[in-house]
């Protein structure tokens, strides 16, 4: 069975998540260490004991849903299923960092202090309130940018998540991003929702942030990923290290063409896909790009050992 490791992005943390993999596994504690000590916090406490609307914050839900992540990772490890036992790893926006890491290609410190970068720089690129996401449910790409394209009137406002069949994300200044809701609803959209997200990810209001991405990831060793990395903004596999950092600029302002990347993947041969961390949002998009596709989540300590158990049969 051929299969790839995905790693979820914003909107899975939780508090608590991750604890038991630290109790089970000294590996996955490691990282938990590794991550406080390279943001000189206790970022740890936070996830385990903390307050889930500080968690939610943009600056520390990207290190600590990595940090979870990883952590299952080497827990997985632990029983013995390396990172060759995927032909691919694809992230949801911040998950990409996390399939790098997952890789090889960066490391926890460094993963931990760029997504902390990031989180900050994201926030700080539109001032709260003039900008949002909205999920536009039931309608495809092509409907939802035919929603944008009438709905914008002069304003930033973009497809920015290509989810699965039936879920498109759309990002921009508020005024618009609300526009877009109404038209989409007329358009038959069987729900249009504001998202409670504290800056709108994903598109051309990022510009700022993306050059803050350019000038961190200048200072940062990439090493060729052990598998490919199949990338958000591109929905194919790459492993050339210099373009890599190249998509990691372009992915703050581009559309996260996650539909396209399953679909990729499956094309390739993938039959199964293990989300790793937090939350089953990924798996639930995967089984509505592809309904033949197995997936499986990996957040648990017990789902680490059934996820060990199942490649010894």
């Amino acid at each position: 069975m051929t299969r790839a490791f995905i790693f979820p992005g914003q909107g899975a943390q939780t508090i608590g998540m991750g604890r038991d993999l630290a109790e089970a596994y000294p590996a996955a504690r490691a990282v938990f260490d590794e991550v406080d000590a390279a943001l000189d916090e206790k970022l740890s406490a936070l996830i385990w004991e903390g307050d889930q609307d500080t968690l939610t914050l943009t600056e520390n839900a990207q290190p600590a849903l990595m940090a979870t992540s990883i952590a299952a990772l080497r827990a997985l490890e632990a029983e013995g299923v390396s990172i060759g036992a995927a032909s691919y790893v694809a992230g949801h926006s911040l998950g990409e960092y996390t399939a790098l890491t997952a890789a090889g290609a960066l490391t926890v410190t460094d993963a931990a202090r760029l997504l902390r970068a990031r989180g900050k720089a994201m926030q700080a690129a539109v001032p709260v309130g003039e900008g949002a996401m909205a999920a536009i449910l039931g309608l495809d790409l092509a409907a939802v940018r035919a929603v944008v394209a009438q709905a914008a009137k002069g304003e930033v406002l973009a497809a920015a998540n290509d989810n699965d069949p039936a879920q498109v994300v759309i990002s921009g200044a508020k005024a618009a991003v609300e526009r877009a809701v109404e038209v989409a609803k007329e358009k038959g959209a069987k729900r249009a929702v504001l998202l409670p997200v504290s800056a709108p990810f994903h598109c051309d209001l990022m510009d700022p942030a993306a050059d803050v991405m350019a000038e961190a990831l200048d200072d940062v060793n990439i090493a060729e990923p052990k598998v490919p990395l199949v990338a958000n903004v591109r929905a194919s596999a790459v492993t050339d290290v210099t373009l890599i950092r190249n998509l990691l600029v372009e992915q703050v302002c581009g559309a996260v063409r996650w539909r396209e990347s399953v679909e990729y993947m499956v094309g390739k041969g993938v039959t199964e896909f293990w989300e790793i961390g937090a939350g089953k949002a990924l798996s639930g998009m995967v089984r509505r790009i592809d309904r033949s596709a197995a997936v499986r989540n990996i957040g648990t300590a017990a789902e680490v050992v059934a996820a060990a158990e199942s490649l010894k049969g």
